[in-house]
């Protein structure tokens, strides 16, 4: 919200996208409510294409039929609210015709990256500007639950196992409907913004694509590499297809894709790049066990979180090691190595020694579970879940 506040008024168009149930809607109604509450209500006007009072709004001819009568007689700015916009054909003719012909205050939600692309980018470039709405953060999960006798630790367990999508506060930390409810999400989202969206009919195919990458998130692993599973159960699939329906998962905002960074080149690499979770409690809905595989999982929240805070985030290659994440924001850089205990001298070593070849100054982590502060030769060690908790105190 403070990142939004300072584009409020101002004659650029404001997008929050992000997946589905994420909070885009209900960030959309604060500001509606309570930043413009100031505004009369006449002139904010909110449209939800997702209700059923606008199944028949879906073009952009539909769309100026329904806003002029609305329009007709206002005087002063009109704040002009569109929850899901991508179910209108040719919306972003209509945004830009408003934003030409009215004095007005533009907000957009959507839940395809694809909304930013194309048409839009062409009618709307240096006009708009985005805001990717993540699912909640440990910090936030964590003030969910003020007032219940349940210790940080355990918190961070559940966060480990169900993740952050807001809706799950109802629940009450209980795992069975937790995960009955991210299975639905889960569902909605694959058939709204991937499967109808692309008009995929291999769906098959394409779920076995995405379990493949939801049980190896943190690993790397190459199209070629899922194409070459597939023939090893008879079952052809291009690498074209795999990549294809990948970048459709990534822009519906199921899973995020890193690059990797040669620390001695100084150039991203475009080959081998790993993917994670946009929410890794979809992955325990999905059967695949966040405890068992908590190392990845703890890699993965990590990274949502450090792109929460506004950071560009690479892999680092350094010779034949890795750096599990570079952390970039303007000429700020910080490098992080992430595990589940580093109790033993060996993970130590191994933990703390990539770090012997980067001869910067920039600050350099190593975050781990363990209680005890391991730190050495510069290198900070923090408990992860203070780490977690530690931004915007």
């Amino acid at each position: 919200m403070e990142k939004i506040r300072k584009f409020i008024d101002k004659p650029i168009i404001k997008v929050l996208s992000g997946m589905r149930r994420a909070g885009k809607s209900t960030i959309l109604l604060l500001i509606k409510d309570e930043v413009l509450n100031h505004v009369p209500d006449k002139n904010k006007i909110y449209l939800n294409f997702e209700s059923i009072e606008f199944f028949t709004v879906n073009k952009a001819e539909a769309l100026i039929e329904y806003l002029k009568p609305l329009i007709k007689d206002l005087t002063g700015k009109i704040y002009f609210f569109f929850d899901e916009i991508q179910f209108v054909e040719n919306w972003e003719q209509v945004i830009n015709g408003l934003r030409v012909d009215l004095d007005c205050d533009i907000y957009l939600t959507g839940s395809n990256s694809g909304l930013l692309s194309g048409d839009l980018a062409s009618l709307l470039a240096g006009r708009y500007v985005e805001f990717e709405i993540q699912p909640f953060s440990f910090g936030e999960f964590i003030r969910c639950f003020d007032g219940k006798a349940v210790s940080r630790e355990d918190l961070f367990s559940a966060f480990v196992k169900t993740g952050g999508m807001p809706f799950l506060k109802y629940f009450n930390l209980e795992e069975g409907p937790s995960f009955k409810y991210l299975n639905d999400v889960y569902n909605t989202v694959l058939v709204k913004d991937v499967l109808q969206y692309n008009s995929i009919r291999d769906v098959d195919i394409f779920n076995r694509i995405l379990d493949y990458a939801m049980e190896n998130i943190g690993h790397t692993f190459s199209a070629n590499s899922i194409k070459n599973y597939f023939k090893n159960e008879n079952r052809n699939v291009s690498a074209d297809t795999v990549l294809n329906y990948l970048e459709y998962c990534s822009k519906a905002f199921i899973i995020k894709t890193v690059p990797r960074y040669d620390t001695a080149g100084k150039k991203v690499l475009k080959i081998d790049e790993k993917y994670y979770l946009t929410d890794h409690g979809f992955r325990q809905a999905r059967g695949f066990s966040n405890t068992k595989d908590i190392e990845r999982v703890l890699e993965n929240i990590v990274y949502i979180e450090l792109r929460s805070r506004g950071y560009e985030v690479t892999i680092g290659k350094v010779k034949d090691k890795e750096i599990d994440f570079i952390a970039k924001s303007e000429n700020d850089v910080s490098y992080y190595q992430v595990a589940y205990n580093i109790g033993n001298e060996s993970t130590r070593e191994r933990e703390f020694g990539v770090y012997k070849s980067i001869k910067d100054n920039f600050p350099k982590y190593v975050l781990s579970l363990d209680s005890m502060d391991f730190s050495q030769d510069g290198i900070i060690h923090k408990n992860l879940i203070d780490f977690l908790l530690e931004y915007g105190e």
